[in-house]
């Protein structure tokens, strides 16, 4: 799929892994933290304009609302810029959320697209049938400026899915689970392709998280097939034309390896790769300090859905801290119509206005020394989310709210559920 979509953008009739190309881009995503250094490249190119003023899409949401006064300057700096080019897809706080869970939501990306972004879950997009790759500030400032990238075709791992995924499993557990089999370098620079019918049993929601966590196995990016979950989503949230790409019958893949969804169990990250992998009934006693769930990995209504109702009429563990994050402002809303918000603050919860916050060791969660956090984000490396001798495990929303339940990593089944 990637390989059509790439030829496509490239105005060739075919690529071949390792081809090197250049592709015209649909749109460039910037961040508070990455767009403004990307802009500060653009000098070099002795441009004032940017190619298309509509395909260009800045989101202050790393460090907003602004932490500090750099990260104020940083935004200022990027706001600046958005009104002197009249940047269409510009989000200001208040309307903002977490980047990769606005942009399809807002209906920017869509199927067939080819989409560029300097944040490296810009892999998301791939939920959609897209091809979505994270790239450097002077990649995203060259986009910006000419509308292209340079790319080398990436060969395929075929991942073949069957069955469907059982109560209190989610797309998290199974990007989880293909991330501890393959390891964090398994598919490095390569497309991860989804197929099988088990496809089809997987949430759009679902798909997003699996997408989002590709570059965790070292992929140049992850994509699923176009079916009617897909243009139900499409036709729901973007107006623009799709074009939807297959992969040939007899297209070349360097493996593939088959998953049975009904045998993937609630699955926890231990610190401090996303490949150090358990199943929950494999974790032991694992007593923690604080709780995240949130995120452009699980921070959709979905998420916000699964947590509440582990939560609902029960209360977080004495002495613990859990920060619940919706990932936009549509999130919220639908969260607080759908009382998720009330469920978690009777639960002894904090609700956060949408922003990466805690999952970058930004700010709203910061670790002290010595702590330990189960959290829905994607990375759990060493000082992720602040002191270096802290430790992230990284889970579904199912397993984070069992788990700020009883204080230890705990899956739903333990509450009865």
């Amino acid at each position: 799929m990637t390989q059509k979509i790439l030829a496509a953008h490239a105005g060739v009739a075919e690529v071949h892994a390792g081809d090197l190309i250049e592709a015209n881009l649909d749109l460039v995503l910037g961040n508070d933290v990455t767009a403004p250094v990307a802009i500060k490249e653009l000098s070099k190119f002795k441009k004032n304009s940017v190619f298309d003023k509509d395909k260009i899409a800045l989101v202050p949401d790393h460090f907003t609302p602004n932490k500090d006064i750099k990260s104020a300057e940083n935004c200022k700096y990027m706001r600046e810029f958005a009104k002197t080019n009249d940047i269409t897809n510009y989000f200001e706080v208040g309307e903002m959320g977490i980047e990769h869970a606005l942009l399809p939501e807002k209906g920017l990306v869509t199927a067939g697209d080819a989409v560029i972004g300097a944040d490296s879950h810009t892999c998301t997009y791939g939920a959609i049938g897209a091809f979505s790759t994270g790239v450097g500030s002077t990649d995203m400032a060259a986009g910006m400026v000419t509308g292209k990238a340079w790319f080398k075709v990436p060969s395929a791992i075929r991942f073949v899915l069957h069955g469907k995924l059982n109560k209190w499993v989610s797309g998290k557990d199974l990007i989880l689970h293909i991330i501890g089999m393959t390891g964090v370098d398994g598919c490095l620079y390569k497309s991860m392709e989804f197929t099988g019918e088990g496809v089809e049993s997987l949430s759009m929601d679902d798909r997003f998280t699996v997408s989002n966590m590709a570059i965790e196995a070292g992929a140049k990016n992850g994509i699923f097939p176009v079916d009617d979950k897909t243009l139900e989503y499409l036709g729901t949230h973007s107006h623009k034309q799709y074009h939807i790409y297959e992969a040939d019958a007899d297209a070349d893949y360097d493996k593939t390896i088959d998953i049975d969804l009904g045998e993937i169990k609630p699955t926890v990250a231990f610190p401090h790769l996303p490949e150090n992998t358990r199943t929950v009934d494999e974790a032991g006693t694992v007593k923690i300090d604080q709780v995240v769930i949130g995120s452009c990995t699980n921070g959709r209504i979905s998420d916000m859905a699964t947590a509440a109702k582990v939560m609902e009429g029960r209360h977080i563990a004495k002495g613990l801290r859990v920060i619940v994050i919706p990932a936009t402002q549509a999130v919220y809303m639908e969260s607080l119509e759908k009382g998720y918000i009330t469920t978690f603050m009777k639960a002894g919860c904090i609700v956060s206005t949408p922003t990466c916050g805690p999952c970058l060791g930004g700010h709203m969660g910061i670790l002290a020394g010595g702590e330990r956090a189960v959290s829905t984000t994607n990375r759990n490396f060493v000082g992720r989310m602040g002191a270096i001798d802290s430790e992230v495990y990284l889970a579904s929303p199912a397993v984070a709210a069992a788990s700020a339940i009883t204080g230890k990593i705990s899956e739903p089944k333990e509450l009865g559920l």
